[in-house]
């Protein structure tokens, strides 16, 4: 059976400028901000959080179905789908838009600045839930902000489970809207900064707050995760990466691993672990969809970073 990833699917440009953006922006200076950056390197990544989670959970050896829009400009990505066996039965294309893409500058120091362009994103509540088939776990994750308010409603309305996942569009809702959301929903993953967020939007504790749903996932970066279950809480340790590239992505990875160990009955220390274990595979690689490890050797990964075996 499937599981369904509603979030956005989405090209990343990341360029590379080859000294300090201190160097070149002025603090006297801002009140007539004018500046270029030229940058000799440049890579495009195929990214969004759903073509990240479905890229993610396909290596797990799950059934992602994503349910996103994309622009005039999707045909790279939609091959690219087609490729990975990777259905988009519910990709749906939104004549006279871009894409959403985002625009990225680093410099030596690893600032970055940042230009999005939503695009195509802003549609995503063209598609219902109710257009599928055969759906038993979903995901809302970063998208148009209507569209994750009417899925989680309708995912809901549906009687499948799913996790609410608002990412970096949590500043885009009000805390009743939050709280609604969490109502809806079976589960909740945040970063520690989105929990801060969240706490001070719905004027609650994250304790408080995980009584809503089955779970609360907060992750920490290096220092792990907790899932917040049944009033107790549970530490996951981070799983050591191999090296470190690029973060790009590693929440996503982490989703995935929840989802995975969701849909496949796992308990919450290993499906936490799991989450950890994708995150830390991710990011020894750069982009959002360059590492290609077999289902073997995930198993073995996890396995050497926890001492016991999933599959």
């Amino acid at each position: 059976m499937s599981t369904l990833i509603c979030g956005s699917i989405a090209y990343d440009s990341i360029m590379v400028f080859h000294d300090r953006f201190r160097n070149h922006i002025l603090p006297e200076q801002l009140h007539i901000l004018n500046v270029s950056f030229f940058v000799p390197e440049m890579r495009r990544e195929y990214g969004g959080c759903a073509g990240n989670i479905a890229y993610n959970l396909k290596l797990l050896g799950g059934e992602p179905l994503i349910m996103a829009t994309v622009g005039d400009d999707a045909a790279p990505y939609l091959d690219r789908l087609d490729a990975l066996g990777l259905p988009r039965t519910h990709v749906t294309q939104v004549p006279g838009t871009f894409t959403a893409q985002a625009f990225i500058t680093t410099d030596l120091d690893d600032n970055q600045i940042t230009a999005f362009h939503p695009g195509a994103m802003i549609h995503s509540h063209v598609n219902t839930i109710g257009q599928t088939r055969g759906v038993t776990l979903g995901i809302v994750a970063p998208d148009g902000r209507d569209g994750m308010l009417e899925h989680s409603r309708q995912f809901a309305e549906a009687g499948i489970p799913f996790i609410f996942d608002p990412g970096q569009g949590l500043p885009m809702f009000s805390g009743n809207e939050l709280l609604a959301c969490l109502k809806l929903a079976d589960y909740c993953t945040v970063n520690d900064y989105e929990a801060r967020l969240l706490c001070e939007r719905t004027g609650r504790s994250i304790e408080s707050l995980s009584g809503e749903v089955k779970a609360l996932i907060v992750t920490r970066g290096g220092e792990g995760s907790e899932i917040h279950t049944g009033g107790t809480r549970i530490d996951i340790p981070c799983a050591v990466p191999t090296r470190v590239e690029d973060p790009t992505g590693c929440g996503d990875a982490y989703r995935a691993g929840l989802l995975y160990g969701i849909d496949r009955g796992l308990d919450w220390d290993q499906t936490g672990r799991l989450a950890s274990l994708m995150g830390a595979i991710k990011i020894a690689s750069r982009g959002g969809q360059n590492h290609a490890p077999s289902r073997d050797e995930i198993a073995e990964a996890y396995r050497k970073a926890f001492g016991s075996t999933l599959w």
